[in-house]
């Protein structure tokens, strides 16, 4: 603390800004548990509206559902680049809001309306198939709910960081975890989803069915637009693409000047550099040093005001957000293979559910849609379990701060999940065995004596690996990337699953295509005649050969060096003092 006070002055701020950031995340958290609730109440039954009110064969179905995943997690890149360019996480979070209601409320009328849905079809044999101008409202709706979750997913968890300091110190001295948090409150949204309003779709109508979640909706982004005067708003610091754009334009036109032996003698201004980093510069690195050329000063590179011309130099902050950038990619690209593997699982589950005994009494029997609960509530479980008794263990004997590195919690993940996909195959072999000994291989209506709550490991262990990989993916990408691109690290997360789920489609299109017409692993409606444990064999295959790439990937990885502010330093030394 100095004589004039100015640490105490900084520490009143900073405590001023955590409780700032308490009181609004609630608010922020609710409108984005709101959004998971109305997705998850949207597309966890779609696959039986898809395949029993529409009448669409299995394959078709699940190749729709993956596709508007796909686009669901493509959209984000764009609403996190209007985000960070110009608009503001505030107002991309409101507009994507007011869009994805549209798309709920479409849905919601499509539902309701049967002139929008073909002749039942309860023997699931000769069915007529819904129209094109029937799918063509269905498609306008997924449209706009795709348009919507572009501007809400990438900035409803980065809008709620903003609220507090997320520098790195801070976060490590804190007691608790923004993304955990964030996780868990996904979680309980999407219990209430699968269990509620599966149930309403399924035993009531689809019209209340898709009706509650698009009041929610709309109740949410009502309650985050009253909670305006609360909130912290970030300015947005201009295109990070332009900036990018600009270092590798300088880099190439100096592609034959040498780089200086020293890098302290490569262009620094602070002053510039503090428009678009408030918590530290990044610090010179000794990979990917041809674009170090482009922070090389010449005769022609500043005015007569000494100002940069940042098409011809840049400062080593700039090249070095382009590096963490080009860094990440790898260890973000094993993603994809991983939600290729998985992105059809779920539809495929809920059909094998279908022909399973599901009733615990008489009158209830459990919706297939709502098999899901094992995977949630594994996650929230799971999530408080690793906050509160594995990080405080594995600190003891790692001395990190996060119990392990956020590669290792990922890496975790990735094994997890294969085990979660290897049980996925035994379980079918199970079914299809008692089927066959019941001679129900040829009833595609008929309930299989065998308990749905053989699919129920599975599901938990699909749980367990998100817990480590998609929250450790997701704290990875936020930390590693340069601070005024961080919408776009949370929307890259969604690009690896928007990638994933166009990549699983294509592989169920090629299964179903070359897989035979008899004995087809995936048929259009007798699952029972299929060898879905073939496929499930096959995506096992994938992604053991993708968790060695991702090992490689994170064995070479190096983590981004920060120079943080002296300031940010004295506040957390005075803070951790406190604790």
């Amino acid at each position: 603390m100095t004589e004039n006070g100015e640490v105490d002055n900084r520490g009143s701020k900073a405590k001023r800004k955590q409780l700032g950031g308490i009181k609004t995340m609630p608010i922020i958290l609710a409108n984005e548990a709101c959004d998971k609730f109305a997705a998850t109440g949207f597309h966890a039954n779609m696959i039986t509206y898809l395949t029993k009110e529409l009448n669409l064969p299995l394959a078709k179905a699940s190749n729709i559902l993956a596709n508007f995943n796909g686009t669901s997690n493509f959209t984000p890149l764009i609403g996190a680049l209007i985000a960070d360019s110009f608009a503001g996480r505030f107002w991309t979070i409101i507009f994507g809001s007011l869009i994805y209601e549209l798309g709920m409320v479409i849905i919601t009328i499509f539902a309701f309306l049967p002139s929008l849905r073909p002749p039942p079809c309860p023997t699931q044999q000769n069915c007529k198939e819904a129209s094109t101008p029937q799918l063509s409202v269905l498609y306008i709706s997924l449209l706009l709910l795709s348009i919507g979750t572009g501007g809400i997913r990438p900035c409803v968890v980065t809008f709620a960081a903003d609220q507090f300091d997320m520098s790195k110190s801070k976060v490590e001295a804190r007691k608790w975890n923004l993304f955990n948090w964030y996780y868990i409150s996904m979680g309980v949204a999407t219990l209430i989803a699968l269990t509620v309003v599966v149930y309403v779709q399924d035993n009531v109508d689809w019209g209340w069915g898709l009706g509650i979640p698009t009041i929610a909706m709309g109740i949410s982004t009502i309650a985050f637009v009253i909670g305006a005067p609360l909130y912290r708003r970030v300015k947005p610091g201009g295109s990070p693409l332009t900036r990018l754009a600009q270092v590798t334009v300088a880099a190439f036109k100096k592609r034959n000047v040498v780089p200086p032996t020293d890098p302290g003698l490569l262009y620094e201004n602070k002053e510039l550099d503090a428009a678009i980093s408030s918590n530290g510069r990044l610090l010179h690195t000794n990979e990917f040093r041809w674009f170090d050329r482009a922070a090389i000063v010449t005769n022609t590179d500043l005015d007569e005001s000494n100002q940069p011309n940042l098409w011809r130099l840049s400062t080593v902050h700039r090249v070095e957000e382009l590096k963490s950038i080009i860094r990440v990619l790898p260890i973000w690209s094993a993603a994809i293979l991983l939600i290729t593997s998985y992105s059809n699982q779920h539809s495929f589950t809920i059909q094998q559910a279908r022909t399973m005994e599901r009733h615990l009494s008489h009158s209830f029997a459990i919706p297939p849609a709502s098999l899901s609960i094992f995977s949630v509530t594994t996650l929230v479980i799971g999530l408080a379990l690793y906050e509160r008794l594995f990080v405080p263990f594995a600190r003891r004997f790692t001395r990190n701060p996060t119990g392990i590195t956020y590669l290792q919690r990922i890496g975790i993940g990735f094994g997890v999940n294969i085990l979660g996909t290897i049980v996925s195959a035994l379980v079918e072999i199970k079914r299809k065995k008692v089927a066959a000994n019941h001679n129900l291989l040829n009833k595609p209506t008929a309930v299989i004596p065998i308990s749905v709550f053989w699919l129920a490991p599975q599901f938990c262990l699909h749980g367990i690996g998100e817990v480590f990989m998609s929250v450790g993916l997701m704290e990875f990408l936020y930390d590693q990337f340069p601070e005024s691109m961080k919408s776009i690290a949370v929307a890259l997360s969604s690009i690896a699953m928007s990638l994933g789920s166009y990549l699983g489609a294509i592989l169920v299109s090629l299964v179903h295509k070359y897989s035979g017409k008899e004995r087809n692993w995936l048929p259009d409606r007798n699952l029972n005649k299929g060898r879905l444990d073939y496929y499930y064999w096959l995506v096992t295959g994938i992604q053991v050969v993708n968790l060695l790439y991702y090992v490689i990937c994170a064995w070479y990885y190096t983590y981004k060096p920060l120079d943080l502010p002296t300031e940010t330093r004295n506040v957390v030394d005075v803070e951790l003092a406190k604790e």
